[in-house]
């Protein structure tokens, strides 16, 4: 048998139960239906009788009464009513059904024609004695007649409400025959359909057991199904497959899979988010963090972004775009370029970097995008800061008194000095000059670095930037026998820029590639247009900048060996300068063939 047939044999007995209360039903409810209408068409033929012969009694009285009082005789109408009266006692005398029915109609018979003879003497009395013979006989014999006839109402009245009391006890006592009926069928059926059910699932259920071992890599195992339907057959192709499964698991692309298996448990182990993007920007794989913390949804092929912040979202477009567009890997510059998300333990700190995935020939087919976690970092680098602006601020006090102190030693207020003393206290100046730009400069890149330096920005033209810069630094280029050029393009459009504060990026800039340009040799100042902006390059023939300092030169602190500068925060401050006008600041050089550090500004309006 099929499994088809033996869902229906399964059903066979609920339906089996169904059937058998139906019919109990219709023929209770046809039984009950035909006993009432019997009994009721029986007594109501009766009533009705009754209740004719009652009204032709009256109306035969009031006519024979109201010719007499006329003068006539009585008619063809008088006669109409008594011939309905005799009809429907008839009738009654033809239906009868309780027991005190008969006695009731044989003395309405005896009084009827009682009232028949006295109405017939009635009218063959002279007009004078008519009126007592009324009063007298008719009237009492027309009374008993009526009572009579009343009687016969009731009796059957009280029949009928004693029947319908009658028929509404049988329909409850149906009722509970068929409620009981039915629930005596629908617990066998449901037994009966239980047992077949079970008969019929047991199957099935091998069959999960076996595929849920088969899930989790339990190949040997097999199921043992009798029958030739097509549950059987189907554990037949499981084993089938089973098999398949086994001989495949050995073979060489099982293992590929194996080590796919494992490549996915090696990325999802990693704390950090990754996501794997192809040429055309859909998600191609991601890791448990990626799925926690960004709540991407690889299962939505339509949108798996769709549920990810917009700054989130923002940052991975803009370093897939980087990758795809063929310009190499992408290499943060500094904790700034993370990005903040809301996660459940508070906010955190996510740093973007990418790589191209290639093929066998070398193309690139995808990024994959590592946000790594420096929200512990970002908090220490947030600290240093604090540190390092708190000292500055501690030192500027005493500092300032030091020079003070040394200014009136200098100026002879305590006294004479002697040449040494003198040239002591000149060199002990100079270093508090330094100490002092150094705490300034720390101070400008804390303000900076928190948001509360302010730019007061005004178109300017950048030949009057170049020009106010080399005015101002003309005479150190002079000590250093350096020559300076200028380069600006005529035509430019003016800029949207602080002047203090890029005039302060300009000279740090030129200031070290004066010191870093030995003697005889050359910078270059120029200003060109560059894709809506305006691009300031300072370029030199110095000692230029060793490969694996280039990408950490603006960070703070940092200081190329055995030459000469400062405290490494300049650079640092004119990037921070730079990126608070919304521009990009960077350098190019090659060892022994000088410098060129560049930076834009935007165009006014």
């Amino acid at each position: 048998m099929t499994v088809r047939g033996k869902l229906l044999f399964a059903q066979l007995p609920l339906v089996v139960a169904l059937a058998i209360v139906g019919l109990i039903a219709v023929s209770s409810v046809a039984s009950l239906g035909r006993h009432s209408e019997v009994l009721l068409q029986q007594n109501y033929r009766s009533v009705l009788a009754a209740q004719r012969m009652r009204d032709a009694l009256e109306q035969a009285e009031d006519t024979a009464v109201l010719f007499w009082a006329s003068g006539r005789q009585t008619t063809d109408e008088a006669q109409a009513w008594l011939a309905l009266f005799e009809r429907e006692l008839a009738a009654a005398e033809g239906n009868i059904t309780e027991p005190k029915e008969a006695e009731t109609l044989v003395e309405l018979r005896r009084h009827w024609t009682t009232f028949r003879e006295q109405l017939d003497r009635f009218s063959r009395l002279p007009g004078e004695t008519r009126a007592r013979f009324i009063v007298d006989q008719l009237q009492p014999a027309a009374a008993v007649v009526r009572d009579t006839t009343q009687r016969l109402l009731d009796i059957n009245q009280d029949a009928m409400v004693s029947k319908g009391q009658l028929a509404r006890r049988e329909a409850a006592h149906i009722s509970t025959l068929m409620i009981s009926t039915a629930l005596g069928a629908l617990l066998l059926g449901a037994l009966m359909t239980s047992m077949v059910t079970r008969r019929l699932t047991q199957p099935l259920e091998l069959l999960a057991r076996t595929v849920t071992h088969l899930r989790d890599g339990d190949f040997d195992t097999r199921v043992s199904i009798a029958g030739n339907d097509e549950v059987a057959h189907l554990g037949a192709s499981i084993n089938a497959m089973a098999t398949r499964l086994s001989q495949y698991r050995g073979s060489s692309l099982g293992e590929l899979l194996l080590t796919q298996e494992a490549s996915q448990s090696a990325i999802d182990s990693l704390p950090d988010p990754v996501a794997v993007f192809d040429l055309n920007g859909n998600v191609l794989n991601i890791n448990k963090a990626a799925e926690s913390l960004l709540h991407i949804q690889l299962e939505s092929k339509a949108a798996p972004l769709e549920g990810v912040e917009p700054a989130v979202r923002e940052c991975l477009e803009r370093v897939r775009l980087h990758v795809l567009s063929g310009k190499g890997p992408y290499v943060p510059r500094g904790f700034d370029d993370a990005v903040r998300i809301a996660g459940d333990d508070g906010e955190y700190y996510l740093l973007p970097r990418a790589t191209p995935v290639h093929t066998e020939e070398g193309a690139v087919a995808g990024a994959t995008v590592i946000l790594q976690d420096v929200t512990r970092l970002r908090r220490v680098d947030d600290l240093r800061n604090n540190l390092v602006s708190t000292v500055a601020h501690e030192l500027r006090t005493p500092l300032t008194s030091l020079r003070m102190a040394i200014h009136l030693c200098l100026e002879h207020v305590g006294g004479p000095l002697s040449d040494k003393q003198a040239d002591l206290l000149y060199a002990a100046r100079e270093e508090c000059e330094r100490l002092q730009a150094i705490v300034d400069e720390l101070l400008d890149l804390a303000r900076i670095q928190s948001g509360r330096i302010e730019l007061h920005c005004a178109p300017l033209q950048p030949s009057a930037l170049i020009d106010a810069v080399i005015d101002a630094h003309r005479g150190l280029a002079e000590e250093q026998h350096v020559l300076v050029e200028r380069e600006d393009l005529p035509g430019l459009r003016s800029v949207l820029a602080d002047r203090e504060r890029i005039q302060l990026v300009l000279s740090n800039l030129f200031t070290n590639a004066v010191r870093h340009t030995p003697a005889g040799g050359r910078i270059a100042l120029r200003a060109v247009a560059d894709n809506g902006a305006v691009r300031f390059e300072v370029a030199d023939t110095g000692v230029g900048i060793p490969a694996e300092y280039l990408t950490s030169i603006f960070d703070r602190f940092v200081r190329i060996p055995d030459t000469p500068g400062g405290t490494g925060l300049g650079l640092s401050i004119a990037k921070e300068i730079v990126e608070a006008h919304k521009g990009q600041i960077g350098v190019s050089s090659r060892p022994g063939e000088g410098a060129t550090f560049w930076f834009t500004l935007p165009t006014a309006v």
